[in-house]
């Protein structure tokens, strides 16, 4: 076995050779290697499957009791400066590494469909083989320089993948935005490493836990200055796995397009800054109060990530606050020291989360050809509606992943999300509180995306590009943001300006004919007209969904933790007991049947308890203006009706406005430095660049008006030259007699 581990280094670079190729190919060939595109997704698929079928049998290693194993190789000596790079592979690398692998091979499929149509397809499968090898090297590296090395060739994929269609300004100004925001979070981790590489002169996790620990016990180190320097490693994690108050960039990468937004944004790129929490773990339990602020942090991302999903319109937006609501749990659990069940969480989220991605890309995919190839329309919930009948297989995969996440058993997120909800109970009621009440936020938004999107009857009336038809376009939302509109060219039904209240009857009810014309869409193709509805992806789009609906289903039973007697299930606590044994705290006892059913009924209920609040008010459009009249005959009160309209608004305010944290970033922060900019610009061009131009021109006009002065004779250059002196000793001496501080 250990034969086998030390050729672990290979799985980073087995895509490396079709990537190089790709990249060669575009730059020396690019006319022969575009007409073979196509034929560059098998080969990427293959090296990824090579590399999971190593990584499984890790894992399978370690499941059976194999130990940690590390492999170094110096790489530069010089005096008392060593650095050696390695790999190191214990029961984190591998669970990184199945993840890596699995959710890369899925989105590789989807994307050789749903990139076909596009003239970066090459340059796609590139940056995409790039980044997972950048993240396979960054979960094996086995010293801190090591893992900021591949962490920097992280962020530099995430920037060019989410920028992909730069052409587009919002999506250049999106990659910026986050290559800014995790810029900060690298030179905290930067400033970090080499503080505690000061303190203890090693960069590797064994010497550096060893060593910070015995200075701590001894005595021997300003518990102060180590403190600072974990919460610079720290910063690091805040940034990549957008936690508050970094957390500004994810929302907007959803401007790339979906099969990425599927692999970095929900499975592995923002699961790093999780993985060096827990990575450090052994570091971060040892340091006073490191492990309150991270779990404060926690609990921060997990209220605010669901409170700010609440009320967005664009589907991957939505999954995006979603996606920092569930990481907000996963790095609360590491903060109470709860390994496992952050792990655990990790990984039921990491598939159930891809799903859903991968899901909206579908529903995107069978929008954009009605609505247009817009993102602001295609991704548009409030356009959507009805599509249960067009795309069903799509709408099963996507209502499985949604229902996971809501924590329903014995889906997968359920076990994961119910023992993290325990051990926060264990921790502190105030946090267990405020988590159990997110959980019942997350199954409302969640549950509300699914039924904008499938549930009642589609909302747009299509687009006539031949002019010869009426152009309808509906939409309803029922936060009371815009009424939709409806345009014919005899006359106008109702207005933009209007608006729509869960408690007003002044709803706009849209007619039969209405109702029955949306179902098609006119082109004018040959002079004949042809109707598009709504489609399902392929079957190469359609294949990954199923596979991760099967993950959906089934990896939660890894983590089964219940007292069993002679019988024991629980794969995921094998599978970690190495790395619990040798670098983190002890996993969890297990559960009896009656504290888990206890904490299971009360978990669901919260769930159930959000599913039905979030059916009554987004069920359809019919039981919705039928909801709205039952909610106004109990608000028949003025006072209440003002009251609870004012919540109304102020909730969707701040969901809609992202709680006002990029409003106030733009003003205070960017506003600021641009101010100060061009302070600093006025500064040098008007007082530096003056100066020194004022003395240039002082002297020439001074030479120019005494050249004129001289007449050969030089008792007159001494008579002028003694009264200068004369004036300049005078004012001298008067300045020392009235302010002697001169003289200092």
């Amino acid at each position: 076995m250990e034969h086998t581990y030390q050729y672990a280094w290979i799985i980073p670079f087995l895509p490396f050779p079709v990537t190089m190729s790709m990249g060669f190919g575009l730059l020396l060939i690019p006319t022969a290697t575009k007409n073979i595109r196509r034929m560059w997704a098998f080969p990427s698929v293959l090296m990824l499957s090579i590399a999971m079928v190593f990584s499984a049998n890790f894992a399978i290693q370690q499941i059976n009791g194999s130990f940690i194993y590390q492999y170094l190789w110096s790489w530069t000596i010089n005096n008392d400066f060593s650095l050696e790079f390695g790999h190191l592979i214990d029961s984190l690398t591998s669970i990184m590494s199945i993840l890596i692998t699995t959710v890369g091979i899925m989105v590789f499929i989807y994307s050789d469909n749903y990139m076909s149509h596009d003239q970066g397809y090459l340059r796609f499968f590139a940056y995409m083989s790039f980044f997972n090898i950048s993240m396979l090297g960054l979960v094996t590296s086995c010293n801190l320089i090591q893992i900021y090395i591949f962490w920097e060739l992280v962020g530099m994929c995430s920037y060019l993948l989410i920028g992909f269609w730069f052409t587009r300004p919002i999506a250049a100004s999106a990659c910026q935005k986050a290559f800014v925001t995790n810029r900060i979070g690298d030179f905290g981790l930067l400033l970090g490493i080499l503080g505690f590489y000061w303190i203890t002169g090693s960069f590797e996790f064994r010497d550096l836990f060893e060593i910070i620990n015995n200075l701590l016990h001894n005595n021997g180190v300003n518990s102060l200055f180590v403190t600072l320097c974990a919460s610079f490693l720290f910063l690091g994690a805040v940034a990549k796995s957008a936690q508050f108050p970094l957390h500004i960039w994810l929302p907007d990468a959803m401007e790339g397009p979906t099969p990425i937004s599927a692999l970095i944004h929900a499975a592995t790129m923002v699961a790093a800054g999780i993985f060096l929490v827990a990575r450090l773990l052994p570091l971060f339990i040892v340091i006073p109060y490191i492990m309150n602020f991270i779990s404060l942090i926690g609990i921060i991302t997990v209220l605010l990530g669901a409170t700010l999903a609440l009320a967005q319109r664009d589907i991957k937006r939505s999954l995006a606050y979603s996606t920092m609501s569930q990481l907000g749990y996963i790095m609360l659990a590491l903060g109470i020291g709860s390994y496992r069940a952050a792990l655990f969480h990790l990984i039921t989220h990491a598939y159930s989360k891809a799903l859903l991605f991968l899901g909206s890309g579908s529903v995107i995919h069978s929008m954009e050809p009605i609505v247009g190839y817009s993102p602001e329309k295609s991704q548009n919930m409030v356009l959507m509606g009805g599509l249960t009948r067009y795309v069903p297989i799509t709408r099963i995969s996507f209502l499985l992943g949604t229902l996971s996440l809501c924590g329903i058993p014995p889906l997968a997120c359920f076990w994961s999300k119910d023992e993290i909800l325990k051990d926060s109970w264990l921790y502190s009621p105030i946090f267990a509180l405020i988590a159990s009440f997110t959980a019942g936020l997350t199954a409302f938004y969640m549950f509300r995306m699914y039924l904008l999107t499938f549930d009642g009857y589609l909302r747009v009336q299509f687009q006539d590009y031949s002019s010869t038809k009426n152009s309808f376009l509906y939409s309803i939302s029922p936060w009371g943001k815009e009424v939709p509109m409806v345009v014919n060219k005899n006359f106008l039904l109702s207005t933009m300006n209007n608006r729509v209240s869960f408690f007003s009857k002044d709803t706009y009810q849209i007619n039969e004919n209405v109702r029955n014309s949306i179902r098609y869409f006119s082109t004018n193709f040959r002079n004949k007209y042809a109707y598009t509805y709504p489609y399902e992806s392929d079957n190469t789009m359609l294949f990954p969904l199923l596979v991760l609906v099967l993950f959906t289903l089934f990896v939660g039973l890894i983590g089964i933790n219940l007292d069993q007697g002679e019988l024991d299930f629980d794969i995921l606590s094998k599978w970690l007991t190495p790395s619990t044994k040798f670098f983190h705290p002890n996993s969890n006892d297990s559960t009896d049947w009656y504290d888990f059913l206890t904490n299971a009924v009360f978990s669901v209920s919260i769930a159930v308890l959000g599913l039905f609040i979030s059916s009554i008010l987004y069920g359809s459009v019919y039981s919705s203006f039928q909801n709205l009249d039952l909610i106004n005959s109990f608000l028949k009160a003025s006072p209440k009706r003002i009251f609870l309209d004012r919540i109304q608004n102020l909730i969707y305010n701040w969901s809609y406005n992202r709680g006002y944290i990029d409003i106030f970033y733009t003003k205070i922060f960017t506003a600021g430095i641009r101010r100060l900019a061009k302070l600093i610009q006025f500064f040098d061009r008007h007082i530096i660049d003056g100066i020194i131009n004022g003395v240039g021109l002082a002297s020439f006009f001074i030479g120019e008006g005494i050249k004129y002065m001289g007449g050969g004779r030089i008792s007159s250059y001494l008579f002028l030259y003694l009264s200068y002196v004369s004036i300049f000793l005078g004012a001298f001496l008067f300045l020392v007699k009235k302010f002697p501080f001169f003289l200092l």
